[in-house]
């Protein structure tokens, strides 16, 4: 099954699966894709506050579900993360997007929900930015890229070599996102078969020894086993304790996957960071790392 792509006239929703969100967050976004001929809606929670969350655990459910039962809208954009999606991950009724299948658009956070769209229905999503930063300087790419994604142009970036990568040619389904959100999902049906596919990594404002810690689960939870390759993007704003771990997030990384052989693509553009590229997650892709380059495609 696959998911079409939007056309002029198709209905976009803005969702708030996990942190609040105000107007400001959200409108700039909104009258860019009315702009360029797009209709949208609100989620029915976007005006809901719970403490932290964009209202209860309940509203969450409501107006996530209100989307996707909806035939009519063709695709979902975060506003925010923060937190909660995986609170609501599994009252959503995902066999509607096997009826009404929609693109599903974000990031951090919102990890649990692009890999349990493939995990559970084997349906791609977009790993992308979110309405909260449209209109903020240095971020206008990320718009585009998102924009061009939806509309099905084919994803091609290219990245600088980076001292740590590993040079080979992997092909496989690319899953993943936010370290700290897969890590909470391990044991979970959320979390994908890894056996063969590309894992993508980034992560934002955490502890170096948390990465460790982190890298150090998954590898002994066997994620690394078979995967075909592993691409890192951002990993920004990172904590050191008063005596040092003595590692980067970088480093710590590649030492956790020095005894794997498959490629590593280092300095991805993608993650908390402004130059945040759109791709697909659940969809097949190409890595090519060589001593000088490295390409990343998704057709």
């Amino acid at each position: 099954m696959k998911i079409p792509f939007l056309k002029t006239g198709d209905t976009i929703a803005l969702a708030a699966p996990s942190r609040k969100v105000s107007a400001s967050d959200f409108e700039p976004f909104e009258n860019y894709l009315t702009e360029k001929g797009f209709k949208v809606i609100r989620a029915g929670n976007l005006n809901l506050a719970d403490n932290q969350f964009a209202g209860t655990d309940a509203e969450r459910v409501l107006a996530m579900n209100d989307l996707f039962e909806n035939p009519d809208v063709k695709a979902i954009v975060a506003v925010r993360g923060g937190y909660g999606a995986a609170r609501i991950v599994d009252q959503l009724n995902w066999n509607a997007l096997l009826k009404h299948p929609k693109w599903l658009c974000g990031f951090s956070d919102f990890t649990v929900l692009l890999n349990h769209q493939y995990a559970c229905n084997g349906l791609p999503a977009l790993h992308s930015d979110m309405a909260v930063h449209f209109g903020q300087s240095g971020y206008e790419e990320n718009f585009l890229s998102l924009l061009s994604a939806l509309t099905g142009k084919p994803v091609s970036i290219s990245v600088s070599a980076h001292p740590f990568n590993r040079v080979g040619s992997a092909n496989g389904i690319l899953v993943g996102g936010n370290l700290s959100v897969l890590y909470s999902m391990l044991g979970s049906v959320s979390l994908p078969e890894m056996h063969g596919n590309i894992l993508f990594l980034e992560d934002l404002d955490e502890y170096l020894y948390h990465i460790d810690r982190m890298m150090q689960g998954l590898k002994r939870a066997g994620v690394f086993n078979h995967l075909a390759g592993v691409v890192v993007g951002t990993m920004s704003e990172m904590h050191d304790n008063e005596i040092p771990f003595g590692k980067d997030a970088e480093t710590i990384i590649r030492d956790q996957l020095n005894e794997y052989d498959f490629p590593l693509m280092f300095g991805f553009p993608a993650g908390h960071t402004e130059l945040n590229h759109a791709f697909f997650t659940g969809a097949e892709t190409t890595i090519d790392v060589s001593p000088s380059e490295s390409v990343f495609c998704q057709q």
